[in-house]
């Protein structure tokens, strides 16, 4: 009887725990088994396995061979598995030497001539390695050397084959072993629309521009045609750079989905879902739990336009997410835990014709319709949107005259400058800080005090509101350099909260 164990790694959520393939070879009649709780996919390697280790000039042994993906309890899903399930074998039956195999961890899909297939979470695994100090080296496909590489000081050894792997490890000559991957990444330039291009809209070029300093979340409310899409397509060319670790992070995130792409690496995300989007679909969900919108938005822009238009059941689901900056997803059998640390830009008509304190007069809707198509926004939701805006029409004058308006550089130049004072002040945004950090950082002088005092009680706002007021206000100081929050720092706060009508 021959044991062989060898070391990869599952997904659950942003996790990546350590799975010891264990294979068992037994005398008795031929027959190929895996346990552990494997989804059909990792059931199905078996076919694929045996096809690989034939093509690749091997022999399948006939025996009773047994696979244990250890823990048990711990779901089993992908094509991940098939590169140490056949290694085991090979090294269970002799055919490859196992002194060595206990140093490396392994995950790779084999097609059935014995090419290593991409995978999905290559970085997301990586990422868990160097998280739990893991001292292994890591064999994965070619194809996701990059992506794996990404994670500082991790050992990648890309592989285009099986017999490859096996060259390596039967160290015929000193060419065949494989090399320590080295990321060459060609990062394409990020191409953002530039906000010189649109005309008029200061008012709201100047709150986005705050928004963009603070990380404030942004509501757009105005007729068809005011600019609300252009602008917020334009919004992430404001944002400062990443740092690495939110880079990461994102890249971890895409990685879960197969959709990391190396060539966007430290760009920010820019998610646009349709209105029809379900509640799943923004937070994610599943029988194996995947990230959704709002995770693949992390660290960066989540445009929701057509806001009213959401089912408000969906819309709901993001009030959560928005004050803790993560999503649960629980199942029966498992919970799995994303990070969807997103800045939410959205987008609406101020009634169902749009038209609504238009000059031109067209808005026939009663004031009952107004408020329950404006009521489709909940007001808990409403209440965690720092920014709210009232977008006014562009007089054609306006449009006609060149564009003489910052451009976006000018302006992300500003917008990171204020980013510093927030990080050298208090290790992160404005929009993160909590009550008591708002009690040390953003205590107005009297007479703002005094005029934010008045203008809660005669809007009604709630705590949450104040708090929010309070942060945008410190946005608005970084921006001018200012280490106090006046009256003019808080009264322009205040004229960012007021676009749809009281209710």
């Amino acid at each position: 009887m021959s044991l062989a164990v060898l070391k990869s790694r599952a997904l659950a959520g942003m996790e990546a725990p350590e799975v010891s393939v264990e294979v068992h070879l037994a005398n008795g009649l031929p027959s190929f088994t895996i346990v552990g709780l494997p989804e059909t996919e990792v059931k199905e390697a078996r076919d694929r396995v045996r096809a690989a280790i034939q093509n690749g000039g091997f022999e399948m042994p006939a025996q009773r061979i047994t696979v244990n993906l250890a823990p048990a309890d711990l779901p089993k899903e992908s094509g991940r598995f098939d590169l140490p399930i056949a290694l085991g074998i090979l090294a269970a039956s002799r055919q490859l030497p196992s002194s060595q195999l206990h140093r490396y961890e392994y995950a790779g899909e084999l097609s059935l001539s014995g090419e290593l297939r991409p995978i999905r979470g290559a970085l997301a695994m990586s990422f868990a390695m160097r998280r739990d100090g893991a001292e292994h080296a890591f064999i994965v496909p070619q194809a996701n050397a990059d992506e794996a590489a990404l994670v500082a000081g991790a050992a990648i050894y890309p592989a285009r084959s099986l017999l490859q792997v096996c060259a390596h490890f039967a160290a015929l000559t000193p060419d065949a072993a494989l090399q320590r991957h080295q990321p060459s990444l060609l990062l394409a330039a990020a191409e953002y629309a530039d906000f010189a291009e649109v005309k008029g809209q200061l008012f709201a070029k100047r709150a986005l521009e705050v928004a963009a300093a603070g990380g404030h979340s942004v509501l757009l409310v105005g007729s068809p045609g005011t600019g609300k899409t252009m602008l917020a397509s334009r919004f992430a060319g404001l944002l400062p750079p990443m740092s690495d670790e939110e880079a990461l992070e994102s890249a971890a995130v895409q990685s879960l989905c197969g959709r990391f792409n190396p060539e966007l690496w430290k760009r920010r995300p820019f998610r646009a879902p349709h209105h029809t989007a379900s509640g799943p679909a923004l937070v994610g969900g599943g029988s194996q739990p995947r990230p959704g919108e709002i995770s693949l938005a992390h660290c960066g822009v989540l445009f929701l336009d057509e806001l009213a238009e959401f089912d408000r059941r969906v819309l709901d689901v993001l009030r959560e997410p928005m004050e803790s900056g993560r999503i649960v997803i629980s199942r029966a059998a498992r919970q799995a835990e994303f990070p969807a640390r997103f800045q939410l830009i959205a987008a609406m008509n101020p009634c169902p014709c749009g038209y609504l304190g238009h000059a031109s007069g067209q808005c026939r809707c009663s004031p009952d319709t107004i408020l329950r198509y404006q009521g489709r926004i909940s007001g808990p939701l409403l209440d965690r949107i720092d920014i709210q805006l009232e977008m006014a029409e562009v007089e054609p004058e306006t449009l006609a005259a060149p564009a003489d308006g910052d451009s976006s550089a000018v302006i992300a130049a500003r917008v990171e400058q204020a980013r510093l004072r927030q990080l050298q002040r208090q290790q992160k945004s404005n929009q993160q800080l909590l009550p008591r950090d708002i009690d040390r950082h953003c205590k107005p002088d009297r007479a703002g005090e005094h005029l934010l005092r008045s203008t809660m009680q005669q809007f009604q706002w709630s705590a949450r509101a104040y708090h929010r007021v309070l942060r945008v206000a410190r946005s608005v100081a970084d921006l001018d350099g200012a280490r106090t929050i006046t009256m003019a720092h808080v009264g322009e706060a205040i004229q960012y909260r007021r676009a749809l009508r009281e209710r």
